[in-house]
């Protein structure tokens, strides 16, 4: 059996009947009636397709393809920020946060979640930035009075960039732009 896709019914020998809801690297999850979401090995010979879904891979569209115009048409009207890697080190860490105090408790962040919300920090800079720059009532001289407040924020996270997969992705700040 070639790759299934999103939404394909299949039937599994000890399951039942199920829908594909994910395809993953390795597995399926597949949601079935009997028993629920189970994740089911690519590898797996003893599922059969009971309906095939539109979007097969020798269909009209991949469902990579739409996802990517999906994307597309988001960034274009800044719905989503640019797609910024975390560095494989960091997977599946943990940021602490240990208190002075001994008699508090350390707090602990999965580093992805922290790193998620610095994404989003940048994100968020810059549609500021797009805004500034587009704005029909501020001078020219207020635009770059408030975009040096900007360039210094991106100075203050350089620190994170140890975070990023990509330098592409880095923050950077005044003395960068040189």
């Amino acid at each position: 059996m070639d790759r299934l896709s999103i939404g394909t019914k299949v039937r599994h020998p000890q399951y039942g009947v199920g829908m594909v809801e994910r395809v993953e690297e390795y597995s399926y999850v597949i949601n079935f009636q009997s028993r629920g979401r189970v994740d089911v090995s690519r590898k797996f010979a003893g599922l059969e397709v009971e309906e095939e879904d539109e979007f097969q891979e020798n269909g009209p569209y991949e469902t990579s393809e739409i996802e990517r115009a999906i994307e597309k048409v988001l960034r274009k009207w800044g719905e989503i920020g640019e797609l910024a890697e975390l560095g494989e080190k960091w997977e599946g860490g943990t940021l602490i946060l240990q208190p002075a105090n001994p008699d508090l408790k350390p707090k602990e962040i999965p580093v992805e979640t922290f790193f998620h919300k610095i994404v989003m920090l940048r994100d968020r800079l810059r549609v500021l930035e797009q805004n500034i720059n587009s704005h029909a009532k501020l001078t020219d001289e207020d635009k770059v009075n408030l975009q040096q407040y900007i360039t210094r924020t991106y100075g203050s996270l350089t620190t994170f960039n140890v975070l990023f997969k990509d330098k592409k992705d880095y923050f950077v700040g005044e003395k960068g732009k040189e």
